[in-house]
């Protein structure tokens, strides 16, 4: 009797796993490599893993790319991709910087230049994109080039920023009850985040609803899974892709206004790396290159994931760079070979 029940169990078990759909069962590995990776670390090498302030570091370090994440989730679920990202952040950065200090400019007015530049991106982009009909690698790379070219002529050195109230507001840290630990001399340190966390985090809520419960988010992975019968379903698929690229650049935006927040200068190399550690982080979250198939909160994990990899490479004593990038290269072809056979799989049930 009991082997026959766990018989039933198994299959039911298996038949749960197999009416999972593409991105909850992307989204269900992504959240278990991520603990599995964290859990071995905290036993394997201990140390700074075992304190809770080691986890909120990497979100308060990854705050940006969280945020620059969520933009590039968005467009790759509509089969596109957005390269510009980190060009668009380190623009936002100098700019910014460059406002408060040299120009005598206030907190409110540098929000509202990292918001323009980031609109003004993801409106020319999108619509070259959409209305244009050209690809958004060609389209992106050009803004990625431009950005970076701005940041320059804005200013060419690097220099910290001396704002009082900028830098009030970047002092602000958000204590967590309950999570501080002792230093070595014995004092208790309270553990924090900064409010890049809180916008981050804010950040992948909306875009995640929006994602799973708006009509918006619906169209972006119909447009994402097959742009044809996305047409015929009446759906609009330029202005659909106009959008998404739109909101990567806004959200590209917001992401640079909180790396600048984090870092507090400004420099022509700040956010060097960032779109491909979105492009990464998007991969690893379970957002498919294809396009229709992705989930914010995977996105989330993704971020997590790359930077708790770097951190065990760096606890290992791998320091140098090449370590982290080897470490990473094999990351994405795991998870690019999970995803060859989640679409395997797919391609099968169809058939059948």
């Amino acid at each position: 009797m009991s082997s026959e029940k766990t018989k039933s169990s198994g299959k039911g078990l298996g038949n749960r796993f197999r009416n999972m759909t593409d991105t909850n069962l992307l989204l269900t590995i992504t959240i278990v490599i991520f603990f599995v990776m964290y859990i071995g670390a905290m036993l394997i090498q201990g140390g700074a893993f075992l304190r809770p302030q080691s986890f909120l570091n990497i979100l308060n370090s990854q705050a940006a790319l969280i945020i620059a994440a969520c933009g590039m989730s968005i467009v790759m679920i509509t089969g596109g991709i957005d390269i510009s990202v980190g060009g668009v952040a380190a623009l936002v950065s100098m700019s910014c910087a460059v406002y408060l200090d040299f120009h005598g400019g206030n907190v409110f007015g540098a929000l509202m230049i990292a918001l323009g530049i980031g609109l003004a991106f993801g409106l020319v982009q999108g619509a070259l994109v959409a209305y244009l009909d050209i690809q958004p690698f060609i389209v992106t790379l050009a803004g990625m080039f431009f950005a970076r070219g701005m940041t320059t002529i804005v200013h060419t050195e690097p220099f910290n920023v001396s704002n009082e109230q900028f830098l009030a507001l970047k002092n602000v840290r958000i204590v967590i009850p309950g999570l501080g630990s002792m230093s070595k001399n014995g004092t208790y340190v309270d553990a924090y985040i900064e409010i890049g966390v809180v916008v981050a985090l804010l950040t992948v809520a909306i875009f995640f609803c929006v994602l799973r419960w708006t009509k918006l988010g619906r169209r972006f992975y119909a447009v994402g899974g097959n742009s044809q019968s996305a047409l015929m379903l009446g759906i609009n698929v330029r202005r659909t892709k106009f959008y998404s690229h739109l909101l990567c650049g806004l959200l590209a935006g917001i992401g640079g206004f909180i790396y600048f927040l984090h870092i507090g200068s400004g420099s022509p190399s700040h956010a060097s790396g960032m779109e491909m550690n979105a492009i990464a982080s998007s991969i690893i979250g379970g957002t498919m290159l294809t396009g229709g198939v992705g989930n914010i909160i995977g996105t989330l994990f993704g971020v997590l994931s790359l930077s708790t990899i770097q951190n065990i490479v760096s606890s290992a004593g791998l320091g140098e760079a090449w370590w982290t990038g080897i470490t990473i290269a094999g990351m994405l072809c795991l998870f690019l070979v999970i995803q060859s056979v989640v679409m395997a799989r797919k391609k099968k049930a169809l058939k059948s």
